[in-house]
């Protein structure tokens, strides 16, 4: 069989068993020889992976497929070390000069591209948690080799052991914190093939050759056990998916891009895990006091992340109150960032909101600042749309009739990520807790959902139920999760027969 080295435009390229879509002119003309077409087969999306792409992250494979059986031969006081000295030149003042000059490059290079940099600054709190997420790890035993079960029998026994699981492919967005997230997977045996957004790749070079290299070495750990992709293109993600020696593909970053880099592994029969739309709820409970309400609404929305509040609904009886106190809310996470809060009301629903809030302001958007209405008017379809701020907070606002109306949009329109009821005695809060279809569920601020957070545990990523509930795990994948299980006879008798 003939390798494709050419396309011609308007060439018909099937695609989902029944379909066909046609390969566009420039697609065509850029097509080269030695470069790979994948064929998305949910849309018919025509994916050009460059031969170079290919190469680095075949590369990368390499060095992580290799280092897996060295792994295997290293103590867990090795890899315990590992983190140590991982940590240990985070911190030198020396070895993080680098780090920090190659991020201020990355960070002057996105500002002028208008490109979001709310997380691709390496700051001093970045910094710190990425240390405390190494020492976590430090301190945590492997658990490979452990007995999960035994069962037995008469002249033998049958064991289930955990096992490290093998290389991991992970793509993720522009946040150098990521880095100390990816090498937890070490601690349960695994290697970490890991391709960062262009955006900070000054960053994750600078991390590889003044932290990760001198760590793996003086350590004793065998030097692809965390390999980096180091390619630009975001086709290299997809050629990083294509790869079969993966025994798990995990996507972070947003939405769309990260269903289809899933997409890209799944046609590979590699297995995935995605971490991408987020966007938490709150609903509010007509009875909840005000200084619980307006605590968890400021505490949801410091920053943008996943588990930031996106929506919340609140009952049309109690909504003049506790809107006043949503927005004094609103007001003040705005101040504490030096900006103000963008809000979106459900249609028909705009006398709620005082007409003040509806006048022009100044918005900071990746873009820049514009200037805009405060407020706006939203569908009540759209209630599950993700706001990607970049420094001014942005939420929608519904009012609803009753919690359980609040809870049927909720598992309707939302991503089934995290859902918070604010206020109610423990009868609502269980009725809440068994009515909504959410992984993640509380009763006061939303940014609690996080890996590191909440069980000490750094996260490689939060999945959410969108495309259905999680076989056999939790929401939070982190590296002491992903493992194998082998089986192991042992008989008594040698003349066992069945």
């Amino acid at each position: 069989m003939a390798p494709l080295t050419s396309l011609e435009a308007g060439m018909r390229i099937p695609f989902g068993g029944n379909q066909f879509t046609e390969v566009p002119a420039e697609l065509a003309a850029s097509f080269e020889a030695g470069d790979h077409l994948v064929v998305v087969q949910s849309t018919g999306t025509l994916l050009r992976i460059p031969s170079a792409d290919l190469a680095a992250a075949h590369r990368a494979v390499d060095a992580a497929a290799g280092a897996f059986t060295g792994l295997r031969r290293v103590s867990d006081d090795a890899v315990s070390h590992f983190f140590g000295e991982f940590a240990d030149r985070l911190t030198d003042p020396s070895a993080f000069a680098a780090v920090a000059e190659a991020n201020a490059a990355d960070v002057a290079d996105a500002t002028s591209r208008g490109r979001s940099t709310t997380r691709l600054a390496l700051s001093e709190t970045m910094r710190a948690d990425m240390v405390e997420g190494l020492r976590a790890w430090a301190s945590r035993s492997s658990g490979i080799g452990d007995v999960i079960e035994r069962t037995e029998h008469d002249g033998w026994h049958v064991e289930q052991i955990r096992a490290g699981l093998g290389v991991i492919g992970f793509v993720f967005e522009g946040r150098p914190n990521v880095f100390a997230d990816a090498a937890g997977l070490l601690r349960t045996g695994n290697t970490v093939v890991f391709r960062i957004g262009s955006d900070a790749l000054r960053t994750a070079r600078a991390i590889v050759g003044h932290a990760v290299e001198p760590a793996l070495a003086a350590s004793g750990l065998p030097a692809g056990s965390l390999s980096l992709v180091d390619a630009a293109s975001r086709a290299s993600g997809y050629a990083l998916f294509t790869d079969r020696r993966l025994a798990l593909a995990v996507a972070r970053g947003s939405g769309p891009a990260v269903e289809q880099l899933g997409t890209v592994a799944a046609q590979c029969g590699i297995p995935v895990s995605l971490h991408g739309t987020g966007g938490a709820w709150i609903v509010v409970h007509p009875e909840a006091d005000n200084a619980s309400l307006g605590a968890a609404v400021e505490h949801s929305l410091d920053r943008k992340v996943c588990n930031t509040l996106n929506t919340i609904c609140v009952t049309r009886g109690a909504a003049n109150e506790q809107t006043r106190v949503i927005l004094e809310a609103f007001e003040r996470a705005g101040s504490r960032r030096d900006t103000v809060t963008k809000v979106h009301v459900t249609e028909g629903d705009e006398a709620v909101i005082p007409p003040a809030w509806f006048a022009p302001v100044a918005i900071d958007r990746a873009t820049g600042t514009v200037t805009e209405p405060q407020t706006q008017s939203i569908g009540r379809d759209q209630l599950g749309h993700e706001w990607e701020w970049e420094n001014s907070p942005e939420v929608t606002l519904c009012l609803v009739e009753s919690v359980d109306e609040a809870v049927e949009l909720f598992n309707t329109q939302s991503p089934h990520f995290a859902a918070s009821l604010v206020g109610g005695g423990d009868a609502a809060h269980q009725h809440f807790y068994e009515a909504v279809d959410a992984p993640f569920v509380g009763n006061g601020m939303t940014r609690w959902v996080d890996g590191q957070y909440a069980f000490d545990r750094p996260e490689l990523g939060l999945s959410n139920w969108e495309r259905g509930r999680l076989l056999g795990r939790g929401g939070v994948l982190s590296g002491d999760s992903i493992y194998t299980v082998r089986t192991r006879a042992t008989q008594h008798d040698p003349h066992l027969r069945r």
